[in-house]
């Protein structure tokens, strides 16, 4: 029996059941016949705009890494760099491919590399069936004697211990460990250094569609956990203006007092001045940092360069001291801004590709649910029931309930996203 979540809220599940459409659990007739998938999906798009088109003040939309993956497989150009976006657990596949032969190409540099098993071993980080003393990081696969990561393998775990092993290695281990540090954070960077492209994703549809959710006068607020510049690439595409945090000048120099400025032009008419928005302008918070920002050499100013001439990326890997690296710059100045949007009053709050695993931003966006009375919240995912949610995706669904106003609406940002926010089928 298969049963579909397509949208929910406080007062309405509509859902896909055995390929029967249902309100409430109840089938949806028309005429005492059954609604076709056409008229399902408008009655979700009417339920989506009745929720998001409410006039409001300020819009902040999460993206998540969700976001960038398309097929989930990773697909890499000639210089080894993905193509589109793939999930961390497939990143982690990549890395114990790249390490199994114990050494590591890291630009013309060939390097010796402990495999991943040996070093999640020497950082402790091992999980153990019950009675056994094996490490269970990896299964073999009967049928083509590979080695695959277990499901349970977290590549952020491994992250975590590793970075806090280094600093008490022994000397005979050192340079293999750094070396496989790199390794890791360099496959990581490759596997989120794609490009834009119109006819693989669906940003450009997306961020058409939210622009026009806000007032003329009010930017759309996008913070993102994402390293690659597909927002910034696809707002480029559309004519579109970014405030990234950065100067406009021939040097982009870091300036969190950016996101307070506007585009206006003054129109004059014969009684009076009238101050014009510029349309289609975007803040963008990578809070995460980007495969585009450098420090200078002396650490005290950071730059956005091109992509490609970057050669030491600003940017929060994934590990469970990210909350610790958050209070860092520019990171620190990025979070309280997102945390400053998220409390204004009438905020329409939307997430797409984010999974709420990271208790950093989790904590932040359930309490102002909780504490902003103006606040909605759109959350949307590929799935919006899964089987084991985490404690901060209960939370969510707990508020729901509690008639906060939270809404879910299965969806992503490379299939049916845009439409469902009322983008045309063409629109990209």
């Amino acid at each position: 029996m298969s049963d579909e979540v397509i949208f929910k809220s406080n007062q309405n599940a509509y859902s896909k059941n055995d390929g029967i459409f249902q309100k409430n659990g109840v089938e949806i007739k028309n005429a005492e016949e059954p609604v076709s998938e056409t008229e399902f999906k408008q009655l979700i798009k009417s339920e989506v705009a009745n929720f998001v088109h409410q006039s409001f003040d300020n819009v902040v939309i999460l993206v998540g890494a969700g976001a960038s993956v398309t097929n989930n497989e990773f697909d890499p150009d000639d210089n080894g760099r993905a193509k589109t976006g793939v999930t961390v657990a497939k990143i982690a596949e990549n890395i114990l491919k790249e390490l199994k032969d114990e050494q590591y190409t890291l630009g013309i540099k060939k390097l010796p590399v402990f495999k991943l098993e040996e070093i999640s071993k020497l950082s402790q980080y091992k999980f153990f069936e019950k009675g056994t003393t094996d490490n269970m990081i990896l299964t073999n696969e009967i049928l083509t004697s590979e080695k695959k990561l277990k499901k349970e393998f977290n590549l952020e775990d491994l992250l975590s211990n590793l970075f806090a092993y280094k600093k008490f290695v022994k000397e005979s281990d050192k340079v293999k460990v750094n070396n496989t540090t790199d390794a890791i954070l360099d496959i990581i960077k490759k596997a989120t250094s794609y490009n834009y492209d119109e006819n693989v994703f669906m940003h450009r549809a997306f961020l058409n569609v939210v622009s026009k959710l806000s007032k003329s006068e009010n930017k759309i607020n996008i913070v993102t956990t994402n390293y690659d510049t597909l927002l910034e690439e696809a707002a480029e595409s559309m004519k579109a203006t970014v405030f990234d945090g950065f100067s406009f000048s021939q040097t982009p120099q870091f300036d969190n007092t950016m996101f307070d400025w506007n585009l206006v032009k003054d129109v004059s008419n014969i009684k009076t001045h009238e101050l014009v928005y510029k349309q289609k302008v975007f803040n963008l918070l990578k809070i995460h940092g980007s495969l585009t920002w450098e420090r200078s050499e002396s650490g005290e100013t950071i730059f956005r360069k091109r992509k490609g001439s970057v050669k030491v990326p600003i940017m929060v890997f994934p590990s469970s001291d990210k909350y610790a690296q958050s209070y860092e710059e520019p990171y620190f100045d990025l979070f309280a801004k997102f945390q400053e949007l998220l409390k204004i009053p009438n905020t329409l709050f939307i997430s797409t590709g984010f999974s709420f695993s990271d208790n950093h931003i989790s904590k932040m966006i359930l309490s102002a649910i909780k504490t902003n009375d103006g606040l909605a919240a759109l959350i949307t995912d590929f799935n919006i029931s899964p089987e084991e949610p985490n404690e901060n995706w209960n939370e969510l669904v707990k508020s729901m309930h509690d008639h906060y106003q939270v809404a879910f609406l299965r969806g992503t940002m490379n299939d049916n996203l845009a439409e469902f926010l009322g983008a045309k089928p063409d629109e990209n």
